[in-house]
């Protein structure tokens, strides 16, 4: 192997390390961040919890009554 070569290769390894630990730190402190209590209602639960929702239920039981 010739020694430009090699240096090429291990200056490509040692970039990728580089690379992939900051991405890995990266993801780290995303989740450390989500793992806080939500303060909003996530999915269905928040449609739920619209008064929108609510006027719709309201209606639709009323016509069944009806």
């Amino acid at each position: 192997m010739d020694g430009e070569q090699r240096r090429g290769r291990v200056g490509s390894f040692v970039v990728g390390g580089l690379v992939g630990a900051s991405a890995a730190l990266a993801a780290a402190r995303r989740r450390r961040r989500r793992e806080g209590v939500r303060r909003t209602p996530q999915g269905l639960e928040a449609f739920e919890g619209a008064p929108c929702y609510h006027e719709v239920v309201a209606r639709e039981r009323d016509e069944l009554e009806a």
